[in-house]
Formats: C-alpha cells, structure tokens, sequence
C-alpha cells in the first residue's frame, strides 16, 4: 500500500500533464528530509503531494528514498502541500507561495494510532530487505512453529541450518556468532545453543543474516553474524499476547508479552513456561583392528525431561524528546534430567562374547541472569546520534551424573560405577560506546567495545573400587578461563547517485588466559601432551578491514560486493583439557593449546524485485588458516573389560578453504497462496596433519528448502515447510543427507483476537543423522535422532492488539540499528 500511492501519483501527474500544453517555464525544486517523530529515523516511500490551489486536478511530487530525503521539480505557483505516510499523521502546508526553490527541511511525522486497525497486515508475509552488510528476513507469521522454540524458527531462514543436536550452521559453517538485538546475551546462551531450545519462537520478530559484517560488530565468527531481533511493542497504551501450547509427546509451553507505553515511558515484560518431554536415541557398529572385540553394537535410547522458566523486564524512559535510557533484567532457570540407557553386545568373530547394559541419569540445573542499560541520544534533527550499553551476564550451570555399566550375558555384574560433578560459572561484562555523524549524504562513525569474560570449570570424578566397593576420587580438577577483548573501530559511507559503499577498520586485542589445578596435574598432563601448557596467557592483536559496496542497477535491482575479515577464538569445551565421560569408550578431550583461526571472506550478491516477486542470489568464498578441526584417534589405552579408548581433540588444521552460492526466491502470485524457495551449494577443503596423520578432505555439499503458505476457505491456513541437507564429510566421516516436512494449520477466532494452530514437526519422522567413520583402527556406522516426530497445538490471545498490528517501517526498527547507505 505504501507504494500503491506513489504509483498513484505518477500516473496522475502523468494524466494531467498530459492533458495540458506545456508552458515555457523554468521549474523550481521543493526538497525536504522526513523523519519518525519518536526515534527520528528516516521514512522511506513517504510521499510528497503538490496541489495547485488555483487547479485542484494540477498535482504532482514524488517519494522518498532511504534517508528519507525527496527533491521534487514543479512550476513556480500557490499549492496545498502535504506529506504522507501510511498509519503516520499528515503533514500539512496550504496555501503556500512557491516562487523559487524551497527546503522544507526536517519534517517529522507522528504514528495514528487510530488508523493502525486499517493498514494493511505486512507482518504475515514473509519478506527480506537487502542492506549494504546484511539480509533482513521479516519470518512473518510461520505457523509451523507456532509452540516452538526459536532454535526451530532459525531452521525456517535462508543460509541458516539447525542440526538434530541443535547445531546453528551459517551457510554450511558451525562457526557462527549469535546476537540478540545486536548484543551478545544470556538469552542466546554462553558458548552452547540450549537456550535458544527453550525460548519461545513468536518472541521474534526477524533475523538478521549478516555474511558480511560491518565494523561496527565484534570480528568474532568466521561464518558471519546471526541477529534475532524480538518483538518490543511501540504502540501506545497497554497491550500484549498470551501463547498457551500443548503437544505429543509432552510438550507444554506458556507465555505472555505484556506492553505499557505512554507519551514518557515504555515498560516491557514478557514472561515463559515450558516443559517438555522429548525423547531421543540411535544406534553404533563399531568395528576394531584390535582389542579383545571385533564388533560391538551398541542401542541408545534417551528420556529427556526439561522444566524451563524466563522472565525479562525493562522499562524505557524517555528523558527528551531525542533522548531516552532503556533499563532491562533478564532471567532463565532450568531444570533437565537426561535418562540414557545404552545396550552393547559385543562380538569376538560371529560370536556374541557379552551383553551390557549402561544406564547414564544427568541432572542439570542452569541460572542465567542478565542486567542491561542502554543510553541512546538523538543530538540533531540530521541525525547525529550518540549511544552506549553496559551489560552484566552471571551464568551458573551444575550438572551431576550418575553411570552405572553391568554384564547380562554371560555372567549378571558391575563392571563401572561413577559420580561425575560437573560446574560452570561464567560471568560477562560489556559495554559499548557509538557515535554517528552524518554529512550531507555520508556518514561517519566511531566507536569502543570492551568485552570481558571469566569462566570456571570444576569437575570432580569418583569411580566405585569393584573389589571393596568404596568411592574412589580419581579426579578433582578446575580450570578457569578468561578471555579479554577491547575493540576500536571506525567506519565511513557514502553515496554517489547509484552507487554505495561502506569502508570501515575494526582493531582488537583479545587476550586469552587459562589457569588448571588439578590434584593429579602429571597425570592430565600427560594424556593431553607433554608439550602442551595447561596454564596459558596468549595476546593477539589484529587488524579487521571491511568493504562493503552496492549498485542501483535500477529501484529494485542491485549488486553488492562485500570483504570482511574475521576471528574464531576457541572457547568452551574445545579448551577444557578435562576428558568428558559421556562414554568409557569414546571421550572428548578440548585442547587448551588451540589458538584462533583467521578468515577472509568475500561476498558478491544480486537482488531483484517484481511486483509479486523477489529474487536474492550471492556466491561467497572464504579462506580460514589455522581452522578448528575434531580429530579421533587412540589414546593407547583400554576399559577393564578390553575395549580399545577412542578420544575426540579439536585441533588446529592449516587451513580451509570454502566457496559457495546461494539463491532465494519470495512469490505471492495472489493473496491467498505465498511460496518460498532457498537453495545453498557449497565445496569446502582442509588441509593439515596431527600427530603424522593426514587429515585433509575436500567436501562438496548443499541444502535447500522450501515452504508454501494457502489460505484456504472459511481465512483457514495451511503452511508446509521442507527442508533437505544434502551429504557431507570430512576426512574421516561421511554424512548422509536429512529430509524433514513441518506442517501446520491455523484459524483466527474471537474477531481475530485469538489463533488456533495445530503443527506437527518432522512429520515424516526422519530427522535423524545417519554417519560412517573409517580410521586405521576402527570403523563406526551410526544413527543418532535427537528429537522425535512433535505434534502441538496451540492458541494466542491478543489483547488491545489486533492481529498484525504493524506498519513495515516502524516496527522494523532497533534502536542500535546504523544507517544505510544505499539497499532496497
């Protein structure tokens, strides 16, 4: 609609100069800037109209672009101006005198609320926005994971993939930074992904796919940045939604977003309840070289229960009519037990030499808390802005495991009993300073970021003496990990008619600090290499360029070329020199010796818009040195029973190479039926020895999706969602290609207040990860299915908020959200 009236005017313009002679006058030029009244961002596609006075049927004017500027030429007379945009206030000016050009200057247009009720619904269409470092995705109202979470909702964007352990992949890379509105947060989770499982997906209302980042965000992630922006309600009065679900098997979710806004302050809360019983499992043939075993099968099955609770509350003040301070408190508990029983049958030859049974019961409890404080000061109507955030995240994680292995054939035993303590403490401070200048058309910015993070990590391990029967402490360790990093950048835009660009230079220093005690330090030495120092202080200092450019081949058509450079510092369970004991067999050892890898990456990208249609492309490359790779390889030594110990170390590797393309296609042919289609093709190469094992593969891999949205008779919906990841390896794994199909229904009942949904995820039950490995001492063909086929219904009620109540423009703005230059 927004862009209907501009059309309109046109073709009136058109019309009526077409009607008259033209005379010999030299036209003058009306100019101006239109900004939003509360955040003074610019309005684009707001429209202009001149109204001769002396000829009411004389009109003419014009749109503005992306700054919100419009320069229109007209004959010198006496008109009735106004400026309009869709759900804002005229702006009126009648009878003015226009004999030489005029700057009407910044014209600010306030929100009616009244017409909100009549614009039309934008917010249930999917859409994407194609900005000079960035691809905005709109994800609209997805059905398919209405009771979901937002780890489910990220598997419906272009470029991104979710794995069945819940994996985010970029583009085919796990390297992958995740934000909320722009900030690293407790909500995202502190080096693990488990928090996004447990946030409700209708919290978000887009997804920033951001392949090319500018220098304004942190360096970290090779693969790019991945910013979910959640909904904040900007209308005034009180408003708010309550989702309720149920599901099969049992899943529960409740939650609420609840809204009070007047002329000096916004307070926000939203609250969420969830409990879910997903179960999970799979199987592993394992072959051997040597041991007392040729071949053990093994059958997993998991009982998951998870109880999940988060509050966040803020309330943002408005000090000025340009200046306001946001303060906000989050909090999540969660409370899990993971039930694991693994049935092993073991072979000598053909012939079952013993059974065992392994019962593995982990009870993990997490307390995320996270204070906020944002400042943001509008200094001029041109747009000179200053902000700054403070951020405070303390996470505490505490996970006790019990795992007990006894032999049913031949002989009735206990062959292991352990107590497994499990802590993580992790405090994060942040604060970030930014300032922008614009200048006429360019823009100049600067600012600082100082990111600050301490991790603690004790683990204690106690295994029953099988002959007196007494606990033993085999170990009791700690290891603390601290990771400084302090970031200068600058960057600078500008446009030249078609043509624009963005050049900027981050500079950071991270410092990376781990310090091990452990009562049989020799001993860990020992298993993680004679070489290696467990108590490390390691500073890198580096320089990060970023270049990003667009061209306006016409109004929705565009090229964008992009080059940034970015870190993958090693965080996490990939230092943890401690051994994990998920199994006897196989463990995972981190390796505190690994040091970050670095990559270039460029991105070139087309956009092209129809009337009913938009078509996005890109081919990306990437070269990373000194990547992180997992290695298994043997440890040397062997269980009680005779089994071989296989340990899993991430390592660095030489180097990796990779390059790709993908497209995306947007058609709403009508009103009723809204399809859209991803492809993603990718080639990636390692190279890189580890302890004279060559490790170097090259893989060759793709994903695509696709979904289709119908309204069917009586305003009912059906969504279909598929998706299919294609086969991949690396040097020692093979991956086959995973299919699932969502599929949902909705209908608006209660005038459109409430929606009534019923999904059912991965309807074909076939999400699972199928994999061969091959080494020179065994080889292992398994299947593992983190989650089961999930049917849910659920239902939305909507208070003084009528379903898509949304205007494009306003409700797609954050308020740390930077200029662009350029894009569509």
């Amino acid at each position: 609609m927004k862009k209907l009236i501009p059309l309109l005017l046109i073709l009136t313009t058109a019309l009526t100069y077409g009607q008259r002679p033209q005379r010999d006058t030299n036209p003058i030029t009306v100019s101006g800037t239109v900004l939003d009244q509360e955040y003074g961002g610019p309005l684009e596609y707001a429209t202009l109209i001149l109204q001769s006075v002396n000829n009411p049927e004389k009109v003419t004017g014009g749109i503005t672009d992306i700054d919100g500027k419009f320069s229109v030429e007209t004959e010198p007379g006496l008109y009735n101006i106004r400026v309009e945009y869709i759900s804002y206030n005229t702006y009126r000016l009648d009878n003015q005198r226009l004999n030489t050009s005029k700057n009407l200057g910044t014209i600010k247009l306030g929100i009616n609320v009244e017409q909100l009720e009549a614009v039309e619904v934008v917010g249930e269409r999917t859409t994407v926005e194609v900005r000079l470092d960035k691809k905005i995705y709109n994800i609209g109202k997805d059905i398919t994971t209405s009771g979901a979470s937002v780890s489910d909702a990220l598997n419906n964007v272009p470029s991104v993939s979710v794995d069945v352990e819940g994996a985010i992949s970029l583009r085919g890379n796990e390297n992958v930074r995740i934000l909320i509105n722009g900030r690293p947060s407790a909500l995202a989770g502190f080096g693990s992904n488990d928090a996004l499982r447990q946030l409700p997906a209708d919290a978000i209302e887009k997804v920033e796919v951001i392949t090319s980042p500018s220098a304004r965000y942190d360096a970290e992630g090779t693969a790019g940045i991945l910013n979910i922006i959640l909904k904040k309600e900007k209308t005034l009065g009180f408003n708010g939604s309550i989702n309720t679900s149920i599901g099969y098997p049992a899943a529960s979710q409740l939650s609420s977003n609840i809204n009070l806004r007047t002329d000096k302050f916004n307070i926000f809360n939203t609250l969420g309840f969830s409990y879910r019983q997903p179960p999970g499992g799979g199987f592993a043939d394992n072959t051997y070289t040597s041991g007392d075993f040729d071949r053990i099968i093994e059958d997993r099955d998991i009982e998951r229960e998870n109880l999940s609770f988060n509050f966040n509350i803020g309330m943002e003040y408005f000090l000025t009519d340009k200046s306001s301070i946001t303060a906000g408190y989050f909090a999540r508990i969660s409370d899990g037990t993971d039930v694991t029983e693994n049935l092993s049958r073991r072979f000598v030859g053909t012939d079952i030499a013993s059974r065992t049974i392994r019962t593995e019961e982990e009870n993990e409890d997490d307390k995320s808390n996270q204070i906020s404080l944002n400042y943001i000061n509008n200094l001029d109507d041109d747009g000179q802005k200053l902000t700054a955030d403070l951020q405070y995240s303390f996470d505490t994680e505490d996970i006790f495991t019990v795992i007990q292995e006894n032999n049913t054939f031949p002989n009735n035993d206990l062959l292991a009993f352990e107590n497994i303590t499990e802590k993580e403490n992790q405090k994060e401070f942040l604060f970030q300073a930014d300032y922008v200048l614009p200048l006429g058309d360019a823009q100049f910015e600067a600012g600082y970021r100082g990111n600050f993070e301490v991790t603690d990590n004790p683990f204690k391990l106690e295994t029953e003496d099988l002959e007196t029967g007494e606990l033993v402490l085999r170990q009791d360790n700690n290891f603390k990990y601290t990771e400084n990093v302090n970031a200068l950048y600058t960057q600078y835009g500008n446009k030249y008619g078609k043509f624009s660009f963005l050049a900027g230079l981050r500079l950071e220093n991270t410092q990376l600090k781990g310090e091990l005690t452990s009562f049989d330090l020799e001993a860990l030495q020992e298993s993680i290499g004679e070489d290696i120092d467990v108590n490390f202080d390691k500073n890198y200092l580096g320089l990060f360029p970023t270049l990003n450019l667009i061209f306006e081949i016409a109004e929705r058509e565009n090229i964008t070329l992009g080059y940034n450079r970015r870190i993958n510092r090693p965080r996490g369970w990939y230092i943890n020199p401690f051994p994990s004991r998920s199994s006897r067999t196989n463990i995972f050892q981190g390796n505190p010796d690994l040091d970050p890898a670095f990559a270039n990456a460029y991105d070139l990208g087309y956009l092209k818009r129809w009337e009913k249609l938009t078509f996005t492309s890109s081919i990306y490359y990437q070269k990373e040195t000194n990547s992180f790779e997992r290695v298994q390889e043997e440890t040397g030594e062997l269980t009680e029973d005779g089994i071989r110990i296989i340990r899993t170390v991430p390592i660095n590797l030489s180097t990796n190479e990779r390059i790709g393309a993908e497209a995306g296609v947007l058609y709403n042919p009508t009103k009723w039926l809204r399809l859209n289609y991803s492809f993603n093709f990718f080639q990636f190469s390692t190279e890189g020895a580890f302890n004279g094992v060559d490790y170097g593969a090259q893989n060759t891999s793709w994903f695509t999706r696709f979904s289709s949205k119908v309204t069917l008779p009586g305003k009912l919906e059906w969504q279909t969602n598929a998706f299919y990841s294609g086969p991949s390896n690396n040097a020692q794994t093979t991956n086959e290609g995973i299919f699932s199909l969502n599929l949902a229904f909705s209908k608006d009942i209660m005038g459109d207040k409430g929606t009534l949904a019923f999904n059912v995820s991965d309807l074909l039950n076939s999400r699972k990860r199928r994999s061969f490995t091959e080494t020179d001492f065994f080889t292992s063909n398994s299947e593992f299915q983190w989650r089961q086929r999930q049917f849910n219904l659920s239902f939305v009620y909507r208070f003084n908020q009528p379903k898509g109540k949304q205007n494009g423009r306003r409700n797609n703005m954050p308020e740390d959200e930077e200029r662009d230059f350029g894009g569509s």
